[in-house]
């Protein structure tokens, strides 16, 4: 997939999708960076044959790419060169032209699925619609959707693609969904990402400039390749209020283990939540003593989260940045497939939970799919943005980015929420946090600069600010 993603328009690159339509398998990563990093075609030569060995490939193997690219200007011209690759080395291709990430994942697994038990759906941008939407209707089980929804679509490829899943979604007239697309322009490439976009939202803490929703009223916004969402609202004040990831992850797990229980199917399937350290304590409190379900923390990423997910019958997770997903065991899916309701409100729960399965795009975050999840959920529940926002509070929070001579000293532990070293920092912070009501706070070293990020949060914002200026004090101190 060509795409940058929620970077500025005048960025492009790669991201790499799986054969089951996943994110790239995390050993592959490196061979990757070997092959890019190769000074020379005598060496490009030699790592490939090196991999070839390693992996134990035959060569003589038919190879068959599948690609697509987001709206960006330069992104015509890297899939020129792309082509002109595969025809060196005798590839068989296929050129999706313009597509969200997710689509393409989904193209993916269901090319590599086709005729097998576990077959995903048709291979095209058309099956993909067709099945969103067929699995909408089921979902809905006749309830009615209340209000708009505003989406944001941060002048990128999710915009056309949302207009286009739209013409196959049920009319106003037939008791569809108002969708409002706003910030779609894909004719103007500058316009990409600006001022607009999940990132933009959730950066910011503000609605995009060009959004003029009214107040309480639903809104959303995707990222450039529309594998990003959040939510937010205006409150009757004008108090902006953010919906992000956390809160998407909490109102799915919340409604998938409700319906779950309703199926009874409550002992059969075990549903957990999966989360990063930046995931707000609040939101992990709800989930373990309010749903009482299980949380596990992963290190940051979302290979990571995805891998954890997998580990159970239903698997929700995302980043509070708004990717995630729901993913569904293969062992989850023939329960639901073979189970017998015992009465009509267990087979209308169950109706809705095999409906789900289909209307997730369960091989990566999805902002197209995760929108009509959100709505489908909140339809049944009865629920407005401010009932959402009221399930829990979120504790205040602060991000603070402090510059260091070497960002290799600060080594984390346990999914990145303590330092192993420099020794003694962890101490340190433990002491900080301990001074705090509700505090809890970690550092973590950034992936792409000498810098760390510390994260904190307690019951107070004052408090919030004294402790994250307290650890990156530490953080400071130590790294020089």
């Amino acid at each position: 997939m060509i795409t940058a993603s929620h970077n500025p328009p005048e960025d492009n690159g790669v991201k790499l999708v799986d054969p089951m339509g996943e994110m790239l398998e995390e050993s592959w990563e490196a061979y990757g960076t070997t092959l890019a990093n190769a000074p020379s075609e005598e060496k490009l030569s030699e790592a490939y044959d090196k991999i070839i060995e390693e992996c134990h490939i035959n060569p003589n193997t038919k190879a068959n790419v599948v690609f697509a690219r987001d709206t960006r200007s330069s992104g015509a011209h890297l899939i020129s060169i792309l082509i002109e690759a595969l025809k060196a080395t005798d590839t068989a291709y296929t050129d999706y032209k313009l597509l969200t990430t997710p689509q393409l994942h989904y193209i993916t697994r269901c090319l590599n699925t086709k005729e097998s038990p576990y077959e995903y759906g048709e291979p095209t941008e058309q099956g993909y619609y067709e099945k969103t939407a067929s699995s909408l209707k089921v979902a809905m089980q006749g309830r009615q959707f209340s209000g708009s929804v505003t989406v944001d679509c941060a002048n990128g490829v999710g915009g056309p693609k949302l207009r286009e899943l739209m013409k196959h979604l049920p009319s106003l007239s037939e008791g569809g969904l108002e969708i409002k697309v706003v910030n779609d322009d894909v004719l103007k490439p500058e316009r990409l990402n600006h001022q607009c976009g999940a990132d933009f939202v959730k950066t910011n803490q503000r609605a995009p400039p060009s959004s003029h929703a009214a107040p309480m009223t639903r809104c959303a916004s995707l990222d450039g390749d529309a594998d990003r969402i959040v939510y937010y609202f205006n409150d009757v004040d004008g108090t902006f209020r953010l919906l992000d990831g956390d809160r998407i992850a909490t109102l799915a797990a919340l409604f998938i283990g409700d319906l779950a229980r309703s199926a009874g199917l409550g002992e059969k399937l075990k549903v957990g939540v999966v989360q990063t350290a930046y995931a707000n304590g609040a939101s992990t409190a709800y989930v373990t003593q309010d749903l009482r379900l299980p949380v596990v923390c992963t290190a940051t990423g979302v290979k990571h989260l995805h891998h954890a997910a997998t580990k159970f019958d239903v698997g929700v997770y995302f980043e509070a940045n708004g990717h995630g997903t729901v993913v569904f065991s293969d062992l989850a899916l023939k329960r639901l497939k073979k189970y017998e309701p015992q009465s009509p409100a267990q087979s209308s729960a169950l109706e809705t939970l095999r409906a789900l399965t289909a209307l997730i795009n369960q091989t990566v975050g999805d902002a197209l799919s995760d929108l009509l999840l959100v709505e489908v959920i909140l339809a049944h529940k009865g629920w407005g943005p401010k009932e959402w926002d009221l399930t829990y509070t979120d504790l205040p929070n602060r991000l603070v980015r402090v510059e260091v001579a070497d960002r290799y000293m600060f080594k984390a532990v346990d999914a990145e929420r303590r330092l192993e070293s420099p020794p003694g920092v962890q101490a340190q912070i433990d002491a900080a946090v301990g001074k705090f009501k509700n505090g809890r706070s970690f550092a973590r070293a950034s992936g792409t600069e000498d810098a760390v990020r510390v994260y904190a949060e307690a019951a107070t914002r004052s408090e919030t600010e004294d402790l994250a200026q307290k650890v990156a004090t530490i953080v400071r101190q130590a790294g020089g």
